[in-house]
């Protein structure tokens, strides 16, 4: 049984986390944060496809399967390695520019399922409001601890993707 765990906001993201599943259930937790980046809409809505991520994100180095020359769009399967021993597998499942919607779901190691799923709006001519939501559910009672532990980095988020995202505009 996968069980959904209640919730509490802390600091302009919200993390799920206030139950703990028994020892033979599955974990589920969701962690959400929201800023703002001083880059329009038309600008700054492409830098969220895995592609181009490589632009801001350093380390970020995604290996496409499909589509290949890689290319940012639904339906992109691509693999990232972290360190030697663990890997994942990634599919671009949307990739709605002009709706402000991209969501990515990938598989760790077999044991941890994540939905990234991020949602754009204009905010105004010149700024573009982000929120992101984590979904990560172990697939095995063993990584309950380990989808506990993503959940509070992926808390992290907001302080490390807008400053990246933003030197890299002012860089370019």
């Amino acid at each position: 049984m996968i069980r959904y765990l209640c919730g509490a906001a802390i600091v302009g993201l919200a993390l799920h986390t206030c139950a703990r599943p028994a020892d033979d259930e599955a974990t589920h937790v969701r962690t959400e944060f929201h800023f703002t980046l001083d880059i329009p809409y038309a600008s700054a809505a492409p830098l969220f496809g895995a592609d181009a991520e490589r632009k801001w994100s350093e380390g970020w180095n995604p290996r496409f399967l499909y589509p290949a020359p890689p290319a940012d769009q639904e339906g992109a399967v691509f693999r990232v390695d972290h360190g030697a021993s663990h890997s994942s597998v990634w599919i671009n499942t949307v990739f709605d520019l002009p709706a402000g919607h991209v969501q990515y779901v990938f598989i760790l190691n077999q044991a941890v399922i994540t939905r990234i799923d991020i949602h754009l709006t204009r905010n105004g001519s010149d700024k573009t409001d982000v929120t992101v939501a984590y979904e990560r559910t172990a697939l095995d009672p063993a990584a309950n601890e380990h989808v506990r532990s993503l959940a509070h980095s992926d808390a992290a988020g907001a302080k490390d993707w807008k400053p990246a995202i933003e030197a890299y505009w002012k860089r370019r």
